[in-house]
């Protein structure tokens, strides 16, 4: 999403480095560069302009410009406050201990609310979590059988008891409460932040729930308009926090650098694909080095931690080795590999069985 944002910061840095002491109209140009990349990447003004003029006042210190590297310290500047313009530090969605805890879904049409909430849900159940989700978009055609499909997807129940509303989350927080789901999530109706009536239906669905945390799921492909719409439903049903949806598409992503300096509230979560399993934590700290063109070696990491995971337990399950490991036969319940004493190698693993051939 950032590569167009990426480069022009890359030919930005580049003609700094290329000078040895920096001047300080030298800076202020390179400043005007960012500013007119930043702008046209869709980042709101004024998260621009704060963020200018943090790194001006920092790169233009005694200490910067007497270093013998000042292109370097500028560089680091620059990252160190767009880090602090999307949060400074990843903030985890703390669940309260009271059963169940009530997650409110909100957003403008098509920003996608309904996955997220799905994402989420199965998020919960690898944490060994009970989720239970609602489906109280009754306004769009289609959202509440979109929801059940997902929800059979994950293996995460779905309600959605009646035809208003505030009536579907109030039955089903007590529901939740008389059957012992830690987790209830709410997906609710798509709206504009100009629909008055809409934006009225969301705070009964809210006064209905009381729930610990109203997300927002935002489009990342929207840019400034997100700051607009956030500011809204900020106003109108006090929102915790925002679900960054659509963070793999090819638009210029604005929205990832301005909604937390504007509204104040943090970036829970980052959606990077359409499957239930594409939902990450939102680390600023990473896609600040991302947008840096400094990559993001640690969520690489994380990803293939979980991919490793998922395939020891696969193979807990199945009670057999790895690939190339010598486990003893005995370790292996497979009926094959019992009744085989001349291999140490499980059956199913061996080189011999994956070109089709017995052992």
């Amino acid at each position: 999403m950032f590569d167009s944002l990426t480069g022009r910061l890359d030919g930005i840095f580049r003609k700094l480095r290329s000078r040895g002491k920096l001047h300080p109209k030298q800076v202020d140009h390179a400043l005007g560069d960012l500013r007119t990349a930043l702008l046209e990447a869709d980042v709101a003004v004024e998260a621009a302009d704060g963020l200018l003029e943090r790194v001006r006042a920092r790169a233009l210190s005694e200490e910067v410009m007497r270093s013998l590297t000042p292109a370097q310290q500028v560089i680091k500047i620059v990252r160190d406050e767009l880090q602090a313009t999307m949060g400074g530090t990843q903030v985890p969605l703390q669940l309260p201990n009271a059963r169940p805890a009530v997650i409110m879904m909100a957003g403008v049409q098509g920003s996608g609310k309904t996955t997220a909430c799905a994402k989420l849900a199965r998020l919960y159940k690898q944490k060994g979590k009970r989720p239970l989700l609602v489906a109280a978009d009754l306004w769009r055609p289609a959202a509440v059988e979109q929801l059940r499909m997902l929800g059979q997807e994950i293996g995460v129940p779905v309600v959605s008891d009646g035809k208003d509303a505030v009536k579907v989350a109030r039955n089903a927080r007590k529901q939740a409460a008389r059957e012992g789901y830690d987790v209830v999530i709410v997906d609710t109706a798509g709206r504009l932040h100009v629909d008055q009536e809409m934006m009225r239906e969301a705070r009964r669905v809210r006064d209905a729930l009381e729930p610990q945390h109203v997300l927002m799921a935002c489009d990342a492909m929207t840019g400034q308009d997100a700051v607009v719409q956030a500011r809204a439903f900020l106003r109108e049903i006090d929102t915790t926090g925002f679900v960054l949806t659509k963070l793999d598409g090819d638009a210029r992503g604005g929205a990832a650098l301005s909604i937390t300096a504007v509204t104040g509230r943090p970036v829970f979560f980052a959606g990077v694909g359409e499957r239930t399993a594409d939902l990450e934590p939102f680390y600023p700290d990473r896609m600040a080095s991302r947008i840096m063109g400094m990559g993001d070696v640690l969520t690489l990491i994380d990803k293939a931690q979980e991919t490793l995971d998922a395939e020891q337990a696969a193979e807990a399950a199945s009670g057999c080795s790895r690939p190339g490991s010598r486990s003893r036969t005995s370790s292996c319940r497979c009926a094959r590999c019992a009744s085989s004493a001349r291999s140490r190698t499980c059956w199913r693993c061996s080189p011999a069985s994956r070109a089709g051939r017995t052992p």
